[in-house]
């Protein structure tokens, strides 16, 4: 049995990684991918997701839809310090590549409409399309089955401020939409799970590279922006929570540990904006998300490793780096 998904992305490093894993694994039914304002510029993530599909060997067989390019009341903010333009400078010759007339947010409400309570959305990026889907139609999120959402830290550190990471900081507004529309959502936060669970140090780094196919050609590409930033900060590694997002929504098996919590966002602060306050269960509130506290590193890492060593032929040469 597949699960039927839409991957609701901002394309850069792991998002790619999560494109990857998504089109290769057998248990995902990728339905669309709908893009939203996030990590680099809009332009760029269209062109990084068609990169992704490239590489694959797949390009034009998932439909892309161009969502929100901007949050919903504050000004864009970028992570290009951090990614670079999200895929190492690689490029392919895009004449001929498309994408769909229909808006992000229509194909959201559309694609649950056909499927009620059929389709899952994997959203690793600013929750804008999520947010104005649910304000547009608030029967949208009874209609999804399993919203799993990357963002946001558990009590712990933010990555883009102290208290805030990058997704619901860029749209916090969303954010707070969200958790109150009433989705059944899992989330996979930054810290502690990423920073613990989902870093790939340079010695798993160095095995990926030696698959010597494609799909690790690639990711070396589209991870080196975001491993020196990392490693510059202290970060052993390079961070994969987007791919994790997809897996946990796949492979339920590599949860260790979950609590049913909840979260609020902070919209009003400069200083905490897009802090997630997730109670721990003592303050009787009551619970909107399923949080992950623990995966098995491990089996995520064994897992991700045995996607890119697989074979593929990308559909078109790349055009080098620049």
């Amino acid at each position: 049995m597949t699960v039927p998904l839409i991957i609701d992305t901002d394309t850069a490093q792991d998002d790619c990684v999560t494109i990857i894993a998504a089109m290769m694994d057998p248990l995902a039914d990728v339905r669309a991918i709908t893009m939203v304002a996030g990590n680099v510029g809009f332009d760029r993530q269209v062109h990084n997701a068609h990169l992704t599909l490239n590489a694959l060997g797949r390009l034009g067989e998932v439909p892309i839809h161009l969502g929100c390019r901007r949050p919903m009341v504050l000004p864009w903010v970028s992570a290009e310090n951090v990614h670079g333009d999200g895929t190492g400078g690689l490029h392919i010759d895009e004449e001929g590549l498309t994408t769909e007339d229909e808006h992000g947010v229509d194909a959201l409400l559309r694609i649950t409409a056909e499927a009620p309570g059929e389709i899952s959305i994997v959203a690793i990026g600013p929750l804008t399309n999520l947010a104005l889907a649910a304000i547009k139609d608030p029967s949208f999120p009874a209609r999804v089955k399993k919203l799993v959402i990357m963002g946001g830290s558990n009590n712990g550190r933010g990555n883009i401020t102290p208290a805030g990471e990058f997704n619901f900081y860029v749209d916090p507004h969303a954010a707070r939409v969200v958790f109150e529309a009433g989705f059944d959502i899992t989330l996979v936060v930054w810290d502690p799970l990423t920073l613990r669970d989902a870093v790939f140090k340079r010695d798993q780094l160095a095995e990926i590279a030696a698959l010597d196919t494609p799909l690790s050609e690639f990711f070396g590409h589209v991870c080196a922006a975001t491993l020196a930033f990392d490693e510059s900060v202290g970060i052993p590694g390079t961070t994969h929570p987007d791919s994790l997002s997809l897996a946990v929504l796949l492979h339920p098996e590599f949860v260790l540990k979950s609590a049913r919590q909840h979260v609020a966002i902070e919209c009003d602060s400069e200083l905490t904006r897009g802090y997630s306050a997730i109670s721990w269960g003592v303050h009787g509130l009551e619970p909107n998300a399923e949080v992950i506290e623990a995966i098995d590193a491990e089996a995520f890492y064994a897992y991700l490793k045995g996607i890119l060593a697989t074979p593929t032929v990308p559909n078109r040469p790349y055009l080098g780096q620049g």
